[in-house]
Order: structure tokens, then C-alpha cells, then sequence
């Protein structure tokens, strides 16, 4: 795994709310908008994107209580070229001493895609979709 985020992931309890603050507010530029999901123009850096607060904690196997005994809200997005992959960078995970939230499956969204937290707590989502062509690859 290279120390890359491909997209940094905010669980929000409202989606219009948060997407006029930054689009109308903040003068941000969508680029994907998957109605679960919204995606920004990354200008270089790290893509960032809204997900439901819900939905997002579901798919990384937490609750999405935020009284710091589920989700965070945040997690990193690390997004690879097949599934086979995804297998390999949890297994890795593993190996190295990660708690394994979520075992790489196929996702509701379509993808295939499993979450760990690294020591501290921090939370990795591994992807792969085959949708597109302009996926932010880490590798």
C-alpha cells in the first residue's frame, strides 16, 4: 500500500446542507454527484467527498454514533485497480496489526471494498470500482 489517500471521506448528516455550504458558500465545484455520494474538483491535492453519515459508517462496519465509541466520521478512501488488490492491502492490514472493520466484499454501491482501522483508530477504506476510467488510483 503507498501512502497516498485517494479521497478523504466526510460523513454528513445532511447532504444538501452541506453540499450548498461548500458550493454556494465556499465556491467548491462538484464533480461527481451520486446523490449517496458527492464528489469535489481536488485542484491537485486529495479528492474530498460527502457520503450520509449512515450509509458511510455501514459500509466501513461501524456504528454511526458519534459519541467515540463508533465512527469518527472521516475515513480515508484508498482506491486500486481490482479487486484481487483490495484482498492483498486487507490481508496486509491484518497481518500488521489492523482491526479489520469490514472484510473486503461486494459493495451496495456496485464496487467491492473492505475497512480497517490502523492502531490508532484511524479509519482505511480499500476500493475498486470498475465504473469509470477516472478513478483517483492510489496504485
Amino acid at each position: 500500500m503507498n501512502s497516498h489517500v485517494s479521497a478523504i471521506l466526510l460523513g454528513v448528516k445532511d447532504m444538501e446542507v452541506s453540499k450548498r455550504f461548500y458550493t454556494e458558500g465556499l465556491g467548491w465545484k462538484v464533480k461527481q454527484d451520486f446523490k449517496i455520494s458527492v464528489f469535489f474538483v481536488p485542484h491537485g491535492g486529495s479528492m474530498v467527498g460527502f457520503y450520509g453519515r449512515e450509509g458511510l459508517a455501514e459500509s466501513l462496519g461501524l456504528s454511526p454514533d458519534g459519541d467515540g465509541s463508533g465512527f469518527s466520521g472521516i475515513a480515508f478512501n484508498y482506491v486500486v485497480r481490482s479487486e484481487a488488490r483490495v484482498d492483498e492491502i486487507i490481508a496486509e492490514a491484518k497481518k500488521a496489526g489492523a482491526k479489520i472493520l469490514k472484510p473486503a466484499a461486494k459493495e451496495q454501491w456496485g464496487g467491492y471494498g473492505g475497512a480497517f482501522a490502523d492502531p490508532d483508530g484511524y479509519v482505511w477504506q480499500i476500493a475498486y470500482s470498475a465504473a469509470g476510467k477516472d478513478q483517483p488510483y492510489a496504485e
